[in-house]
């Protein structure tokens, strides 16, 4: 059942839509769910949304479709389709025995990326539907500072961890008895979390990352004790070991850093990624970059020197009590 538009506005501030986009999603939602041919279209993609609900890490065939509605809803249609399938999202969550307040901060995250979409580019949109839907379909939850995405280990992670202890070919056997001193056996399809820093939620503080991992730990031994996840994953610019080089040793990026078994993979830079969360925008020129903070100070001048940042892959054993 869909959002009824009277509920709408009171639906948006929910999920932290900023508010100078309420009024117009709301006219936005009462055109499109009284257009037959956009009201199908929607519903088509809710249902592409869900389809094999419980395989984790599917991104549903959306592009197409969005690309099928009306050009004037070009930058919010995965928006309203998001919308029409928080009913269910929902309901999902309450049958998994996921708290409210954890839902509510979750599903938040949608206003969030309006927030940085109208930064940007001054109008209401996402650009990042393909993270957004993890949330919607019950993969990743926010969990105090850090989020946390239901996973299962895979080929990449295998080859990108290997030199940092996790064993993806050796099976599980020995998983149950290894610590943290050990390296970690996980065979492909082993279920795991990959962890995530959103921004605009505060330092990333020792105590915020400690008391995260301690609600996780009982968050999905309680919601999803069938999977039983062994292992932590994170793939993230902030583990690139270069930081070290810029950062003090007792900075809060540094201090997370060392929770990681860190391995740099020899792929490509990934420059604009912590231009794009350092500064906002990734297509800003690195020559004018500012200078204001030392995590300013480092990506920027290590980028005018003609260094590269890459995406650093770390991870630690998790057992979910």
């Amino acid at each position: 059942m869909l959002p009824d538009a009277d509920d709408l506005p009171a639906l948006l501030l929910d999920l932290a839509v900023p508010h100078e986009d309420v009024n117009e999603l709301v006219a936005q939602w009462r055109g499109l769910t009284g257009d037959p041919g956009t009201l199908r279209l929607l519903v088509e993609c809710v249902e592409e949304l869900f389809r094999e609900p419980e395989d984790t890490g599917r991104t549903p065939a959306l592009p197409d479709l969005l690309a099928s509605a009306p050009a004037e809803l070009r930058d919010t249609f995965a928006v309203h389709v998001l919308l029409a399938a928080l009913p269910r999202t929902q309901a999902r969550h309450r049958a998994r025995g996921v708290p409210a307040d954890v839902s509510r901060r979750t599903l938040a995250d949608l206003g969030r990326h309006l927030a940085v979409h109208r930064r940007r580019h001054g109008r209401a949109g996402v650009q990042s539907w393909r993270w957004l839907v993890r949330h919607f379909r019950g993969e990743l939850y926010q969990l105090g500072r850090l989020q946390f995405e239901r996973a299962r280990f895979g080929d990449h992670d295998a080859r990108v961890t290997a030199p940092t202890g996790l064993d993806a070919a050796a099976g599980l056997d020995a998983a149950p008895g290894l610590g943290a001193a050990a390296g970690l056996d996980a065979a492909p399809g082993t279920p795991c979390l990959n962890l995530h820093i959103p921004d605009f939620h505060g330092p990333l503080t020792p105590s915020a990352c400690d008391r995260s991992l301690a609600l996780a730990r009982e968050f999905f031994a309680r919601c999803f004790p069938e999977e039983r996840p062994v292992a932590v994953l994170c793939h993230s610019w902030l583990l690139d070991p270069q930081l070290r080089r810029y950062l003090p040793a007792d900075s809060n990026i540094l201090r997370f850093q060392e929770r990681f078994r860190i391995a740099r993979e020899l792929s490509e830079p990934a420059d604009t990624e912590p231009v794009r969360f350092v500064f906002g925008d990734p297509d800003l020129p690195v020559a004018t970059l500012p200078r204001r903070t030392s995590l300013e100070r480092a990506v920027g001048d290590h980028l005018r020197a003609g260094g590269h940042w890459y995406i650093g892959h770390g991870w630690f054993p998790f057992r979910a009590e």
